[in-house]
């Protein structure tokens, strides 16, 4: 059909057509595949398609093996859709009529009622009120369930060709009275249709007629009719949402705890009898029960609407954490996919499940963490500006915990067989920026990426690795741990002794040219790529001439014009020394490709006017990441300074204590008279070693005494003024004490000289030696002042 319709239409359709009376069963269902093929590829018009293959279809719908007339059937559903009005009325809409009697077979009532489903739309309404609802209406009172299930099921259709008010009057009626039947399928099909319809029908249908039938079926679920509670269960969400502007507060209430009742269906049947009948009916019912908590965790979104989302810690909380924690995988699983869901609903309260995002990151399915990860990123957004609005002091209350769960579940991927589920959690994982600091990152999760990429066996894993560490190089704050990672990268990867790393160091590289600015990779990496066009490996150089043309749309002239003549040496170099005829041929390809390439200039130019918008943002980002961290070093710089100058202060006060406390001690032994002269000289000289000592400890840590000389200063004026009363000698001793310990806060070493002679002078008695040792101070005291001069 497809090379020479008019001759197959001719010749071969004819033929088949005689074939298929005989022919089996595969040739059956091959025949009704290929003629829906050959509607949908449009192989001649729709005139001439129902004209040569219609009649066809139509005769084998009759066929005695239900396999075969579905398949029949199912082609001319597809048909209806494409055929004019006039050609349904005629071939198809007029023959069922007949068809759907009651003397037909079931097979034709079946076909029949789906046949009417797909002609309501077809037609305008006053013609499907005339032709079509009568015959709807005799199939809705057939003999057999199976007719009655299948054209409820098809009333639904039939209602959207019909409109609103013919709905309310013809469709209503029979689904209440198909909602009583006998069949439980029936009643099943009648309440679901009942659920789909919902919005054609207004307040005073939904209060007087609906809502009685729902009740009505949740009263009969758990007791008499538990056939409809998978179904129920599936549609309570739809259900609760649809009614919530006709229920009354206990209606609300009811429906609520109805659906918790549900959330915890099967988890409280085990009483620990080991009645044989009993365990198979606990097997019969277990899956059924699986099914309902599936289902309520599917709904569960919708639930946090019905209760409103501020209720949801009070209503929703404590089931939400069963559904979270259930025994059954499909459960877990269901409640993962919808957890975003759940996120975006709370909002600002979306971090009281935040202990739940762990413990599914942690779970021990695989396809629950799968299901959680796809939304992951989103999810952690949403936590971020959730604790904002709610005015917590952290992002994210339990950001240990977090990564903790993060590391946990990237370990249990990577010692799993499912692949693909690692790489969708590393390629998730490069939000990780947003979320946590430079440090966490960089100690737990970036040389864990570095690892996978130098030891997995999977190359879209590896990949997935390459490209989130590179994420996180950008996004690093410190420069020495982005330069120990570059240095490793190039040592590891671009120098190893594998040549799958190396084949890695330039994927890795391809990366890096996409997240960071030119400037960086012609700074970090231009040079050590080059390096590989002399690879040992084949594969390795193939893959670097493929590379080069982004290589060479990172440089900029004049800037990296010494660049520019590397990179064109080593492809001379290639020309002139590769002997693999494979990589020299993609040399060749290359070269041609890099000669029409136009390299951009440091200034703007019209065609690079985007990229280089996007280069330089790249470049102003990275360089504020450099102004940041130099600004966090100065701040961490000052808050030592400061805490070294409050300790610095404790000190001065504690010392200025000690010494006042010496000196009130030598002022009562000088006043009081009683002793003698030589007495109290002694004390005197007692009194200055100790003095001595302490300033001598205090010229020991001469970067003290720059921010203590006023005080040095101001404690020397008052100790020379209480002193007032003292002898002349002693006056001048204390005097000559003060002004060295004004020299020791303007030079450390020629202070720790002068004390020294200093302590030696008060061991001498000799009246010879002090007045020599004077001469040797007066000139300490000139050599201190040139000092003092001089540093200033």
């Amino acid at each position: 059909m497809r090379q020479n319709p008019a001759e197959t239409l001719r010749r071969v359709l004819p033929k088949i057509r005689e074939v298929l009376h005989v022919a089996g069963v595969e040739m059956q269902l091959t025949a009704a595949v290929s003629f829906l093929t050959v509607l949908q590829d449009e192989s001649v018009s729709i005139h001439t398609y129902s004209h040569s293959f219609l009649h066809i279809i139509l005769q084998n719908l009759e066929h005695r093996d239900a396999g075969v007339s579905n398949a029949w059937l199912e082609t001319l559903l597809a048909v209806i859709e494409a055929l004019p009005k006039e050609t349904i009325r005629h071939e198809i809409l007029n023959p069922l009529v007949s068809k759907a009697q009651i003397s037909q077979t079931l097979q034709s009532r079946l076909g029949s009622c789906k046949i009417m489903g797909k002609l309501a739309n077809k037609f305008e309404a006053h013609i499907v009120k005339r032709e079509i609802l009568p015959l709807v209406k005799s199939l809705c009172q057939d003999v057999e369930y199976e007719v009655r299930t299948c054209m409820c099921r098809q009333l639904e259709h039939v209602a959207q060709g019909i409109g609103t008010e013919l709905t309310k009057t013809v469709v209503l009626p029979e689904l209440v009275e198909l909602a009583r039947d006998e069949g439980s399928s029936v009643r099943l099909a009648a309440f679901e249709t009942l659920v789909n319809l919902l919005d054609m029908f207004d307040s005073d249908d939904r209060r007087q007629t609906v809502l009685p039938l729902v009740k009505s079926f949740c009263e009969k679920s758990f007791k008499a009719d538990e056939s409809i509670l998978v179904s129920l269960s599936f549609h309570l969400g739809k259900l609760c949402n649809g009614l919530y502007g006709i229920f009354t507060p206990e209606q609300h209430l009811r429906f609520l705890e109805f659906y918790k009742k549900l959330c915890t269906l099967g988890l409280q049947q085990e009483n620990g009898h080991n009645d044989n009948q009993l365990q198979l009916q606990t097997l019969e019912q277990e899956k059924k029960y699986i099914s309902v908590r599936k289902n309520c965790a599917y709904n569960f979104p919708a639930m946090i609407v019905f209760v409103d989302p501020k209720n949801f810690h009070l209503e929703l909380y404590s089931i939400f954490f069963c559904l979270c924690h259930d025994p059954e995988v499909p459960v877990r699983y269901t409640m993962a996919i919808s957890f975003y869901e759940v996120a975006k609903l709370l909002n600002s309260g979306v971090y009281t499940i935040q202990k739940e995002l762990v413990m599914l990151l942690q779970d021990e399915s695989l396809e629950v963490l799968d299901a959680l990860v796809g939304h992951l990123p989103e999810i952690l957004e949403l936590m971020i500006n959730g604790g904002e609005n709610n005015g917590s002091e952290s992002k994210l209350l339990s950001i240990p915990d977090l990564i903790s769960a993060l590391t946990t579940a990237e370990q249990r991927a990577a010692t799993s067989l499912k692949w693909r589920t690692h790489e969708k959690l590393l390629q998730k994982y490069a939000c990780l920026p947003q979320i946590l600091s430079s440090d966490q990152i960089y100690y737990r999760f970036l040389h864990r990426m570095l690892t996978i990429i130098l030891t997995n066996n999977v190359l879209p894993v590896q990949k997935a690795a390459a490209r989130t560490l590179c994420v996180y190089l950008r996004y690093n704050r410190k420069q020495e741990q982005r330069h120990e990672v570059i240095q490793k990268l190039i040592e590891q990867l671009g120098q190893g002794k594998s040549y799958w790393n190396r084949l890695r160091f330039l994927d890795t590289c391809e990366f890096i040219m996409e997240l960071f600015s030119k400037s960086f990779f012609c700074k970090y990496f231009f040079l050590p790529v080059l390096e590989l066009t002399h690879d040992p490996v084949a594969n390795v150089r193939i893959k670097l001439c493929y590379l080069l043309p982004k290589v060479k749309s990172t440089l900029k002239i004049p800037t990296d014009k010494h660049l520019l003549q590397q990179l064109e040496l080593c492809i001379r170099k290639l020309l002139c020394q590769e002997k693999d005829k494979d990589v020299l041929t993609i040399v060749k390809r290359t070269v041609l490709e890099l000669d029409r390439m136009d390299i951009s200039l440091d200034a703007f130019q019209k065609r690079f006017y985007e990229n280089d918008l996007l280069d330089q943002e790249k470049e102003r980002q990275e360089h504020l990441l450099l102004e940041m961290e130099q600004l966090e070093k100065e701040k961490q710089q000052n808050e030592g300074r400061s805490a070294n100058v409050n300790d610095k202060i404790f000190e001065k006060k504690r010392r200025d204590n000690k010494t006042s406390s010496v000196l009130a001690k030598s002022m009562t032994l000088t006043s009081s008279g009683s002793s003698s002269c030589t007495s109290t000289g002694k004390e005197d000289k007692k009194s200055k070693l100790v003095r001595s000592q302490s300033f001598s400890t205090q010229a020991l840590h001469p970067k003290y005494s720059n921010i203590d000389k006023c005080s040095n200063k101001s404690s020397a004026t008052g100790y020379t003024s209480s002193l007032s009363g003292m002898g002349k000698g002693c006056m001048l001793s204390f005097s000559d004490d003060s002004f060295r310990t004004r020299s020791t806060g303007n030079s450390g070493n020629a202070t720790f000289s002068s004390s020294s002679s200093l302590i030696a002078s008060r061991n001498s008695f000799n009246s010879a030696d002090q007045k020599n040792n004077g001469n040797k101070e007066s000139q300490s005291r000139k050599m201190s002042i040139k000092n003092r001069k001089s540093n200033s």
